[in-house]
């Protein structure tokens, strides 16, 4: 019996459910990961990702453990742990580096001592650590759906006092913005997308996701609206062709993610690099 002909086409893989609901939740997060990436690299706390991503690992195994709702466990969790962080860094002497090292690994040392204390969900961890689409149901790509719009919501009306507060936070307190107000909200918002971004990317590999496709769109373009949107079409075009890549290739959708997404970076950089030599060679002919 032959088999239909789109078996062996590009459509190959869009046959398989676990495949759709895997391609929907990659390109959904990359576009997330994109966005929320041009706040956190602007604000200098490209390190915040990967710690929080750690520090909601801790969570998730708690929740796990106490058979708690997942979401709202690790959730919870994180967002405890970006405000201590952020208050532990503006209350005290500590920078904020040292009280993201000393928050996030304690969180991370925590799921992993409930890992080896209970033995029965090994699975369930290497899932958090690095992924597992296999695993994504469309109940998980509405979740992500939701917490996307739910970012975008904030992101488009706290526009400016997000804008003001991730360029200059003290001169945006002395015109009135809530700055305190605005970082327990943008770490509620992180929290939330570290955890949407888990089931793909898994713990390790957050943090690349969230800082690569905005210093590319950084590279390309110095306005910031123009940053979002390229930041946030890098994240999901990478998201549905690494996903794409990762099933004829064979490895994990987000180690396949995150290199295209650092090839990208690679030929943007070439290019830009590129345009700055031709450009100096063409000012000293013209000289």
């Amino acid at each position: 019996m032959s088999k239909a002909p789109s078996t062996f086409g590009l459509l190959e893989p869009f046959q398989y459910e676990f495949f759709r609901n895997g391609m929907l939740a990659a390109v959904l997060v990359g576009a997330l990961c994109g966005l929320i990436g041009v706040y956190i690299v602007l604000r200098g706390m490209s390190y915040i990702g990967h710690g929080l991503s750690h520090a909601i690992f801790g969570g998730a195994v708690v929740a796990f453990v106490m058979t708690w709702n997942f979401y709202l466990g690790a959730g919870a969790w994180g967002f405890i742990a970006a405000v201590l962080i952020n208050q532990t860094a503006r209350r005290t002497k500590i920078n904020a580096d040292a009280a993201i090292g000393v928050v996030t690994t304690a969180s991370f040392a925590i799921g992993i001592a409930l890992v080896s204390r209970y033995r029965n969900f090994t699975r369930s961890f290497d899932a958090a650590l690095f992924g597992n689409v296999l695993g994504v149901t469309p109940r998980d790509v509405l979740a992500i759906a939701a917490v996307l719009l739910m970012v975008g919501f904030i992101i488009f009306f706290g526009y400016r006092q997000l804008l003001f507060s991730t360029f200059d936070a003290e001169v945006a307190a002395v015109y009135g913005v809530r700055t305190q107000w605005v970082e327990t909200l943008f770490a509620l918002v992180l929290a939330a997308a570290i955890i949407a971004s888990m089931q793909i990317l898994g713990v390790t590999l957050i943090a690349a996701a969230l800082v690569i496709p905005a210093i590319t769109a950084r590279l390309l373009t110095d306005s910031f609206n123009r940053m979002l949107l390229l930041s946030t079409l890098c994240g999901a075009l990478t998201g549905f062709f690494g996903m794409y890549l990762s099933y004829y290739v064979d490895v994990a959708s987000g180690a396949s993610i995150v290199l295209l997404q650092a090839s990208v970076f690679g030929a943007a950089l070439s290019a830009v690099s590129l345009q700055k030599r031709v450009g100096s060679r063409l000012l000293r002919t013209l000289q």
